[in-house]
């Protein structure tokens, strides 16, 4: 599977992404992929997830960008050596397209810090 990662300041996000054909309709231009992240803080202190920032390119559908508080509804506080994983998914109107980002965190000593999300494929077939 492709399997991307970054690392920023001290902070290593993976992220792999899944082409969903059981919840697909390709005949419809409904394409679902999901996606899962891994959050590691490889860092000397505390980090707490705040906000999230995505952008979503769909070359059938248009570009799309999401952001808001948390991931899957939680803030997560990773302590030096802590790992946080979720997944979610997104739809698109054809059967390719990629995503990106990043996350916000807020470190124990109140200085705040974006980590990158790497920029990772979606599409039915891997090349």
């Amino acid at each position: 599977m492709n399997l991307s990662y970054q690392i920023t300041e001290g902070i290593r996000i993976s992220a792999q992404p899944f082409f969903l054909a059981d919840q697909s309709q390709p005949t419809d231009q409904h394409f679902v992929f999901a996606y899962h992240i891994r959050i590691e803080n490889q860092g000397e202190a505390a980090a707490r997830l705040r906000w999230r920032h995505w952008f979503i390119h769909d070359p059938a559908s248009g570009d799309q960008e999401v952001e808001g508080e948390g991931v899957v509804g939680q803030q997560p506080t990773l302590e030096p050596g802590g790992v946080y994983e979720y997944e979610s998914f997104c739809v698109l109107g054809g059967p390719a397209g990629h995503m990106q980002g990043h996350f916000e965190f807020v470190r124990s000593d109140g200085s705040a810090f974006r980590a990158a999300i790497p920029r990772f494929a979606l599409r039915i077939h891997s090349a």
